[in-house]
């Protein structure tokens, strides 16, 4: 067995490499490879014994050779071909490329670490799977240990795997490139679009049981499960929609979510007080929903759940006496850790292709419309109720209160609905309380049932045609409105 290695990462090589000869392999390496593996004692050959001819170029050509290609492209009943030509065979391919997002985000840094050896040896490898191991995951040496051991080869099912994961494996190392490339001179999204995943958690289905569902990861996740029952497709979802919302606030924060929109949502002067009011929103839809805290929590807090089903908890940090408190009361619940935000860029699957857009900068300038301004007090709870409706789905209206939702009216086709639905959750509570809306008004009505619920001030986009007419509604029921000049639609 002969065996060519070169590896930026260089977890578990040691081992591999000492098995592989302990089973009379023969092993070459490039110079850093091979420097890495001999301070360790293991006898290893460098490239050059294979084409006799040196590195060039400060390592730009290293195994860029007819000796090396020759040597692991031939096919089984080309070995007598090589032969001749004095080039020995290849078996086994093991490389794994220096991770370039890793890069320093400047261009000749960048395009000096481009693997080009690298990528063309993982390559001629996979192709030629049915003679050829390739390997470029140090997460696979102990099951190739383990068939070495048994076999003494790797068996062809398990070559073909491993021909995917490397042709997996430059994709993503080629969409990085470009990406990073693009980036690096351009702020507005490529015409070009490539994104390469790998499936990091088990999901037992989809939305529904019926649907068959993968999580593919592009990069670390910025959360991790410390107890409980295996996070589902839907629980993904509805987390990343609570850790999203609450992180929107400075103050203790707590939000509570079903089916990817939220229920409650409160400030308070810890995260117990916030919780409470949260709650209190809408009690019955809480049931089996997600809860998201941006403060760490204790065990007062989750004491404080103790009387409620809920699915899945987030924040960022959690103590000891929590977590064991959840173990015992809550043995089901979900307990997830987030350490970070997501993706900048948003990605939605349609026909033929898929969508794109960043997040984008939702950043607001108040415009005073009405002669009427709104108080302090007001001004806080529409600025409160304005970053929560950018999370509610459309079209959608958040109707607060002192630092709380009183009432959310989700999803629905109109907007005067979004303001009735918002109106009935409110449970005869909306009395002094502002609105906010996701979009414009595109008729007054939808100000009459406001005033009719008793809100006292408006935060909307604005951008009707008739917004005239809306704010002559405003005026005329004594409502102070505001317009933020962003839309925030959500579907």
């Amino acid at each position: 067995m002969r065996v060519l290695i070169s590896v930026s990462d260089k977890r578990g090589i040691e081992d591999l490499a000492r098995e592989i000869i302990s089973l009379g392999g023969e092993i070459f390496a490039t110079s850093g490879t091979r420097s890495y593996l001999s301070s360790r004692g293991i006898n290893i050959k460098g490239i050059e014994e294979l084409t006799n001819f040196p590195e060039i170029l400060e390592g730009r050509v290293k195994t860029l050779h007819p000796a090396i290609f020759g040597g692991i492209l031939a096919r089984s009943d080309q070995l007598e071909e090589i032969k001749r030509l004095s080039i020995k065979s290849i078996d086994m391919v093991i490389v794994n490329l220096y991770p370039f997002e890793n890069t320093e985000k400047v261009e000749n840094k960048l395009i000096e670490n481009i693997d080009i050896g690298g990528v063309s040896l993982i390559r001629a490898a996979a192709k030629n799977y049915e003679r050829v191991t390739v390997v470029v995951d140090p997460d696979d040496y102990p099951e190739i240990i383990k068939e070495l051991k048994e076999n003494r080869e790797v068996s062809i099912e398990k070559r073909r795997e491993l021909a995917i994961k490397a042709f997996y494996h430059t994709s993503r190392y080629d969409s990085i490139i470009m990406n990073t490339l693009w980036g690096l001179y351009h702020k507005e999204l490529s015409p070009y679009f490539s994104i390469a995943g790998s499936e990091k958690i088990k999901l037992r289905y989809g939305e529904n049981p019926h649907q068959e569902a993968k999580y593919y990861s592009i990069q670390d996740l910025p959360w991790e499960l410390l107890r409980g029952k295996e996070i589902s497709y839907n629980n993904i979802l509805d987390m990343e929609s609570a850790w999203d919302l609450v992180n929107e606030f400075k103050e203790p924060a707590v939000a509570i979510i079903k089916h990817n929109s939220p229920c409650g949502v409160a400030l308070g002067k810890n995260i117990i007080d916030a919780y409470e009011k949260a709650l209190s929103s809408d009690p019955m839809s809480a049931y089996g929903g997600i809860v998201g805290v941006n403060e760490t929590v204790d065990i007062e807090f989750a004491e404080k759940l103790r009387g409620t089903f809920y699915e899945v908890i987030v924040a960022p940090e959690f103590t000891r006496e929590a977590i064991d408190l959840f173990a015992r009361y809550k043995k089901d619940l979900r307990v997830v850790l987030y350490h970070g935000n997501g993706n900048d860029i948003s990605f939605r699957s349609s026909a033929g292709g898929f969508l794109v857009q960043r997040k984008g900068d939702d950043s607001i300038e108040i415009k005073y419309v009405t002669s009427k301004r709104p108080d302090d007090a007001q001004m806080r709870d529409l600025i409160f109720a304005w970053n929560v409706v950018k999370h509610v789905k459309s079209n959608a209206i958040v109707i607060a209160k002192n630092g709380m939702t009183v009432g959310i009216g989700a999803g629905q086709m109109s907007r005067v609905d979004a303001v009735r639905v918002a109106v009935m959750k409110s449970m005869g509570r909306s009395e002094g309380s502002v609105l906010a809306s996701d979009a414009f008004f595109p008729f007054p009505d939808d100000i009459e049932e406001a005033a009719r619920a008793g809100v006292r001030a408006i935060i909307q986009p604005g951008g009707s045609k008739r917004d005239d007419e809306v704010i002559s509604a405003a005026e005329r029921f004594g409502i102070a409105m505001v317009f933020t000049g962003k839309r925030f639609f959500r579907h």
